[in-house]
């Protein structure tokens, strides 16, 4: 008679053993493939007019476009551990303008931006899949320290991602793309052009007002000639005030198209260059260093130090803070705003806008050459200066005016250039654009005459530009006004859409 087997008492000690050798494998090439991932798993390429990074983040599915510093917008379009990261880095300007100056290419934007997306995944999923495979053989290698391992790890990395890729698959929801969450300055997005189930209904309208803006433009640089001549002489040092960009790339364009229009010999920048004074938003301070023409700047209440340098960075660049420069042979004085909005506490025991205003007259009556203009951001910082230079250009306000003081002196609040920045996305109504060209005597630095441009703010086409042509005083007559309520023989000019 047999008798009956009996168990191997071996067996479960072995299966244990060996579903914890197999358990340790999947988490080292778990942890080998999540680490290759995030340390290479990302790609460059463009993406319509922009330059754009592309990542595999460990987000929980979805995908999120990153427009720093306006915000970001999530599309929750598909489940999975990893997620897909877009963050616009800097916009391509030879793309921009290919585009403006042909609006019928707005026809194929979004086909671009589809095929370019299309592509940069294609090759986000081959580097991702390069790196998570590489990054769990290595860490296997290095941990188990057995030939065999980083095959073993490579095989579970490769079963991970094809489970992954189709769980998203699976889940993919693409009714999802129309129903964007906004975050940051985007949250007004929708207000501003719809959600994207309209936006096809409004695309021909959207390109209609592209071009008439173009088109406004143009016919703004035409009008100049037919306006009255600026001087009194033939001669003339014209210098471009602007003050308030807040980081509108419509205002740096801006900025630069007066530039060349105009031909000015400097720009002189009243401050706000930026909204937060972060690092991100100094990308397009660059663009400073290729107008070709000496840049003027002082810090507003908006601009960080780090801002304030990266402007004097730029090789024609000047930052004032209660010192001089001299701009086509005249004498310029700037004092920065002593206060930094975004950072309360970082301003500490700083003087008040009338002790700076003070101490930049001070300079002024100390130099050998009497300065023609002084920069101040804030217009409070003006009154210790009245009667001590002919001209006090400000911003801060984000309101053209122009007004003389009592004791003679012309002082000149711009706009914003940058029709308030950021801003523009949370206000009501969009604010202009706005800046002056300056016209001066090259001998006396006295001012002559300017030209006041405005151009509508977001959504608008509307451009105008106002000549004022400033009266001379004669010496006898003390009550002489000059230009004390800004029109002078001023004579507008309005190309509208």
């Amino acid at each position: 008679m047999t008798e009956p087997t009996s168990p191997d008492p071996g067996g479960w000690p072995r299966r244990r053993r060996t579903a914890v050798r197999w358990g340790v494998r999947l988490a080292l090439a778990l942890a080998g493939a999540l680490l290759g991932v995030l340390l290479l798993g990302r790609v460059e390429g463009p993406l319509g007019p922009f330059d754009a990074t592309f990542a595999l983040t460990p987000t929980g599915g979805g995908a999120t476009v990153e427009i720093p510093p306006l915000g970001a917008l999530d599309v929750d379009a598909f489940d999975g551990p990893f997620g897909l990261d877009v963050q616009l880095t800097r916009v391509d300007e030879a793309r921009v303008r290919a585009l403006v100056a042909d609006p019928a290419r707005l026809d194929g934007l979004v086909d671009q931006v589809s095929a370019d997306l299309q592509d940069a995944v294609v090759r986000l999923a081959w580097v991702s899949a390069a790196a998570a495979v590489g990054g769990a053989a290595l860490t296997s290698l290095l941990v188990l320290r057995r030939r065999k391992e980083p095959l073993l790890a490579a095989g579970l990395s490769v079963a991970l991602l094809a489970g992954t890729a189709g769980l998203g698959a699976v889940t993919w929801r693409p009714e999802a793309l129309s129903t964007p969450t906004y975050t940051g300055l985007l949250v007004n997005a929708t207000s501003l052009i719809g959600d994207a189930r309209d936006i096809v209904a409004r695309f021909d309208a959207y390109r209609a007002s592209l071009e008439d803006l173009v088109s406004n433009v143009s016919t703004l640089y035409a009008t100049i000639s037919t306006l009255p001549t600026p001087t009194r002489d033939d001669d003339t040092v014209a210098l471009l005030h602007v003050s308030d960009l807040h980081l509108n790339p419509a205002g740096f364009d801006l900025v630069r198209q007066v530039v060349d229009q105009f031909d000015v010999d400097g720009v002189l920048d009243t401050g706000d260059i930026t909204d937060w004074g972060s690092e991100p938003e100094n990308q397009l301070i660059s663009s400073i260093g290729q107008l070709g023409v000496p840049y003027v700047f002082i810090r507003g209440n908006h601009d960080s130090v780090l801002t304030a340098g990266l402007v004097a960075a730029q090789p024609n660049a000047t930052v004032l803070d209660d010192s001089a420069t001299t701009v086509a042979g005249l004498t310029v004085v700037g004092a920065r705003d002593p206060r930094f909005t975004p950072d309360q506490t970082a301003t500490g025991d700083t003087p008040s806008l009338e002790q700076t205003g003070e101490d930049l007259a001070e300079l002024a009556e100390e130099l050998a050459d009497p300065p023609a203009i002084a920069m101040v951001h804030d217009p409070e910082q003006a009154a210790p200066l009245d009667g001590v230079v002919p001209l006090v250009l400000a911003g801060h306000t984000h309101e053209r005016e122009v007004e003389t003081l009592d004791e003679g002196t012309l002082l000149m609040v711009q706009g914003s250039t940058g029709g308030a920045g950021l801003r523009a996305l949370q206000g009501e109504y969009p604010e202009p654009l706005t800046c002056s060209v300056l016209y001066l005597d090259p001998d006396t630095g006295e001012l002559v005459a300017y030209d006041d441009i405005t151009l509508g703010g977001l959504g608008e086409t509307e451009v105008t530009i106002e000549r004022t042509v400033v009266p001379e005083i004669e010496a006898a007559d003390g009550d002489g006004d000059g230009a004390t309520d800004g029109t002078g023989d001023g004579v507008p000019a309005s190309p509208t859409g």
